[in-house]
């Protein structure tokens, strides 16, 4: 046999496996849902850099998200180009809170959300744009930016129920950071499905009386605001969907990052977080969770904490 005729026999041999393996890695690829965290501004009291950074990294730990970041002109900046291409992303993961956004992009927003497109709001993001009547919709409520009673109710828990709170005034406020028990109300619910009944969360911020429509909102889970602790004596909602149009969007409020915190930090390396957040984006994007409950999550008693 000829070196030429060895040589070539062995290409033409390989080629079927190289076919294969490029075939297998689009596969996987494909298969993967693609998301996009928005980031690139908050106000004082938040890192965006910090939160986003680890927010990606739990999403790629799970193997299952091809995750695109795409950050904003800083504050005070030209924002007339920032205009994101939304088609094509199964859910997006607004980690933002600041400047205004151009009009096309405000649309193209509405409108793929509005289309079916999934949206998780992270912590901060609910504070974002109190003026724009199409988002206070998708994000159901929010808070500070003087947010007051004409923005809609307060959503409470009580009597094994959801009440809209519509003649209480008072504005959006916390505690100071400490480890409280998130307790489920939707245990049925995907994202929530196979979760302890009650779990402790890490050293975090409890955000409490956040108003806004409300609409077609369901409370999925809820923690104390102890009133020794600073707190309302409610039970605040921590995980809320909201139905807008066709799109299903996650609305997470726990995971504070402040302007001189450093990772680890233990809001952000809770296991419980980080399972609600991996949970939350693949049912925002497909309606569905196929993620299992991991051995390290949190009870009641204890939390659990991730480097």
């Amino acid at each position: 046999m000829s070196t030429h005729f060895s040589t070539t026999c062995r290409l033409m041999c390989l080629l079927p496996v190289m076919v294969l393996t490029a075939s297998a890695g689009l596969s996987v690829a494909q298969g993967r849902i693609k998301v996009m965290i928005l980031t690139g501004q908050c106000n004082q009291y938040h890192n965006w850099a910090l939160s986003s950074a680890a927010v990606k990294s739990m999403l790629d730990q799970t193997g299952k998200f091809d995750v695109t970041v795409v950050t904003s002109p800083a504050k005070g900046q030209d924002m007339s180009a920032f205009k994101p291409t939304f088609a094509g992303y199964g859910a997006v993961v607004m980690d933002y809170e600041g400047d205004d956004w151009p009009e096309p992009t405000r649309q193209a927003f509405v409108q793929y959300v509005r289309g079916g497109g999934g949206l998780v709001l992270l912590h901060a993001a609910d504070n974002s744009f109190p003026k724009w009547p199409e988002f206070l919709e998708m994000s159901g409520v929010g808070g500070w930016e003087e947010r007051d009673e004409s923005w809609g109710p307060k959503v409470r828990w009580r009597d094994g129920k959801m009440i809209l709170d519509t003649t209480t005034p008072g504005n959006a406020m916390h505690p100071a950071k400490h480890d409280f028990l998130v307790v489920s109300r939707a245990p049925e619910h995907p994202i929530m499905k196979g979760l302890p009944a009650e779990w402790l969360h890490a050293s975090d911020e409890l955000y409490s009386q956040l108003r806004g429509p409300a609409k077609n909102l369901q409370v999925l889970a809820t923690a104390s605001a102890d009133k020794a602790k600073g707190g309302t004596g409610e039970n605040e909602p921590m995980f809320m969907t909201i139905q807008y149009g066709k799109g299903r969007v996650f609305h997470n409020t726990l995971g504070h990052a402040g302007p001189k915190d450093v990772a680890p930090l233990p809001s952000l390396s809770s296991v419980g977080y980080i399972v609600s957040i991996q949970r939350g984006v693949e049912w925002a994007a497909t309606g569905s969770v196929t993620q299992k409950v991991p051995a390290d999550f949190p009870t009641a008693t204890q939390t659990s904490l991730r480097k």
